[in-house]
């Protein structure tokens, strides 16, 4: 018999799902997300108060800032800007709980076929896109196919593993797969759908895609062909984007959910503290360092969110390049590393990580291996290395994005805990475009660069198949591993359907890794940002105040519809 999964209610809340229900959570109004009344967010910065773009409402707004402006074509994006801006902006078939599980969302049932192979979701009827068309399976269709076909963003996802995708009737749509891919249902968060006539009707030509000429790419650098609660009111490559409440919106909203959203790429520290003491920046990125939060705290009006997201703060080792390419080296820097001193330094609110996965992913394993400083095994490890000798002539490189000023501290510990087993390291941050062009190629690839790996779907199988050889040349898999070993153990990991058989096969895979140290596993990260506590209510916060969970999905703990903005709290 097929499993058929139903809505329930119309109670749901990303990331990887709706919220639990908790004694601070709100009822939810029926579209894909919280199940309490959504908190209000904010809206980005530039790096000068009078460059600050103007909130299209007067009121109820949230600007927040990031790194980096988002990609908001769904098609090209995985970073933590660009998935922030698709969970606003579009919807998927189903929706990140904070346990890892999945509620309903634009499918408002599905059945999965004994074999896991085929899979039929039942859309809801009433879903208009923003230019007022009416959703239906075709654009589901339409919508995976252009993904898969261009392979860029979450393509990686389902590109392997999609056969075909079927408009059943209407409203019923239909995925078979060339493989069971156990996590499959977790995977479509990933899935936005596109309105397939308004893509088509900007379609540009000659391009890369035969008769659909460039997919509708340039256009949609710059606007949008969403469902989602919000739409793209302007976007400024390189600047910002301001999206406003789409009134239409199939799941309603909360009269203080916010009228708009801005996001700017910008996080100087100075820059951010200023907009934050002005209240004109309602959340800070999670980037700062920890003395920028600090300062930020004592801002009457601003509290530091912290809640702990599926992220680990990772030191990746280029397994390509001597001399990391030996593991013996990479094990004796994994005993080096000054685990509490870089904790506390920098994020003194979170633990140490216990290998690739975080501790609040579905499949974590807790009896993995957890490498502790230790300055006699490092050197253990070095004598058996077929570099020990000769290290002065290997030194290394290690990278970070410029834009991160926190990781600057990062850097020179991991290069004093290094120089205490003779090894040297040289520090080379990079802007991030420069960043994402250099580790195409493992020669180019530092040997070190210290990334934030966040999952994409609510499960261990997100981090663990990062170490796919096919994730080789993206900066989130940096590692060059390369290893047969892993390939066929992540390979079929992935493919069984049961949810305790897969995850007995993530708990190999995690020791396996943890023998290879292709990476260093050095935080659990507990995600921070300065928020206006005054007049804003961040529902991710409150559910983990009252001891609840974050969702455990890359950019779904900044959906707008889970904010609430009560301006008339504002103080002159």
């Amino acid at each position: 018999m097929a499993k058929i999964f139903k809505k329930k209610g119309e109670k749901m809340k990303k990331f990887l799902g709706l919220f639990l229900i908790f004694a601070l959570v709100l009822p939810f109004l029926g579209g894909c997300g919280a199940k309490e009344e959504p908190p209000a967010s904010s809206s980005p910065t530039p790096t000068t108060t009078e460059t600050i773009p103007p909130s299209p409402t007067a009121e109820k707004q949230i600007r927040f800032d990031e790194s980096w402006p988002p990609r908001i074509d769904p098609a090209l994006g995985q970073g933590f800007a660009d998935s922030v801006a698709y969970a606003n902006i579009y919807d998927s078939l189903v929706f990140p709980q904070p346990d890892g599980s999945l509620g309903p969302c634009l499918a408002e049932k599905w059945e999965v076929s004994d074999d896991g192979l085929t899979y039929t979701f039942h859309l809801r009827s009433d879903v208009k896109f923003h230019n007022g068309d009416k959703l239906t399976a075709e654009d589901v269709v339409f919508s995976a196919e252009r993904l898969t076909t261009i392979g860029e963003g979450y393509a990686y996802l389902f590109s392997p593993i999609l056969d075909k995708v079927t408009a059943e009737d209407e409203f019923t749509v239909k995925f078979s797969l060339k493989e069971p891919f156990g996590p499959f249902l977790n995977a479509l968060v990933n899935l936005y759908i596109l309105n397939k006539d308004l893509v088509l009707s900007h379609i540009e030509k000659p391009g890369d895609y035969g008769d659909f000429g460039d997919y509708g790419r340039k256009w949609l650098l710059t606007n949008d062909a969403g469902s989602g609660p919000y739409q793209v009111k302007e976007m400024k490559l390189e600047e910002h984007l301001i999206a406003v409440r789409f009134p239409d919106y199939w799941g309603g909203f909360n009269e203080n959910n916010p009228d708009s959203f801005t996001q700017i790429g910008t996080e100087e520290p100075v820059t951010i503290r200023t907009l934050m003491s002005k209240r004109e920046l309602e959340i800070s990125d999670q980037w700062q360092t920890e003395e920028n939060y600090q300062a930020m705290d004592k801002i009457e009006g601003v509290d530091i969110a912290r809640f702990p997201s599926g992220s680990i703060l990772t030191f990746c080792l280029n397994a390509q390049r001597a001399p990391t390419d030996d593991v013996h080296i990479r094990r004796a820097l994994a005993y080096a590393m000054d685990y509490q001193g870089l904790i506390q330094g920098v994020y003194p609110s979170s633990k140490q990580a216990r290998g690739p996965v975080s501790s609040i992913l579905p499949g974590f394993y807790e009896g993995v291996f957890q490498y502790q400083t230790d300055l006699d095994k490092a050197m253990e490890e070095l004598k058996q290395s077929k570099y020990y000798g000769s290290l002065d002539q290997y030194p290394l490189d290690i990278c970070y994005p410029a834009e991160w000023v926190a990781a600057d501290k990062m850097a020179l510990l991991f290069q004093a805990s290094a120089a205490k087993i003779g090894i040297t390291v040289n520090i080379a941050k990079q802007p991030w475009a420069k960043m994402i062009a250099d580790v195409a190629k493992p020669e180019t690839t530092a040997h070190v660069n210290i990334l934030t790996m966040a999952p994409h779907y609510g499960e261990a199988g997100s981090p663990l198949s990062r170490y796919h050889s096919h994730n080789c040349g993206t900066w989130e898999g940096v590692e060059w591993l390369q290893d047969t070993e892993i390939d066929t153990l992540i390979t079929q990991a992935l493919s069984i359907v049961d949810e305790k058989e897969r995850f007995q096969k993530y708990a190999e895979l995690q020791e396996k890794l943890v023998e290879l140290c292709p990476s260093i596993w050095v935080v659990d990260v507990m995600e921070q940002h300065a928020y206006q506590s005054g007049y804003v209510e961040w529902a991710t916060v409150e559910r983990v105040k009252a001891g609840g969970k974050a969702i455990p999905v890359q950019g779904y703990n900044m959906y707008m519809r889970d904010f609430k903005v009560f301006p008339e709290r504002v103080k002159p």
